[in-house]
């Protein structure tokens, strides 16, 4: 990861550092948006989430998008808004679900390289057997 990276994190309302994240990607009510300048908190924002209804997952990838975000942090994702994300070239970096609870965590697990980004494999499948 480069010194400097713009990270979104799907996040329950009100946001920030100390907001519970979303375990829904294209769901969440917003998403809070930190800019990391070597190694350290540059900013902290939001942007409310956009509407969309079943399979509208590029309203919320655009949104990101066009935020400038370079990377996000998720529990889990289906197939096609990861595929959506890596077209507009932002990183999908995965968190094991349970292993997160507050945005601070996602953060401090990005400046220290504990997440891979996400593989093809690890998407869910649309049984509805998984929360992301």
């Amino acid at each position: 990861m480069s010194s400097s990276v713009f990270i979104a994190v799907p996040s329950n309302a009100p946001g920030g550092l100390d907001a519970e994240i979303s375990e829904h990607f294209g769901h969440c009510e917003l998403f809070t948006l930190i800019n990391i300048e070597e190694g350290k908190i540059a900013s902290v924002d939001t942007v409310n989430n956009v509407e969309h209804g079943a399979g509208g997952c590029m309203e919320p990838v655009m949104l990101l998008k066009d935020q400038g975000v370079q990377a996000i942090v998720v529990g889990g994702m289906g197939a096609r808004p990861m595929q959506a994300l890596a077209e507009v070239n932002i990183d999908v970096y995965f968190a094991e679900k349970k292993s997160l609870n507050k945005v601070q965590e996602a953060v401090d697990g990005i400046v220290q390289g504990n997440f891979p980004v996400m593989r093809a494999d690890q998407t869910c499948k649309g049984a509805g057997s998984c929360h992301h």
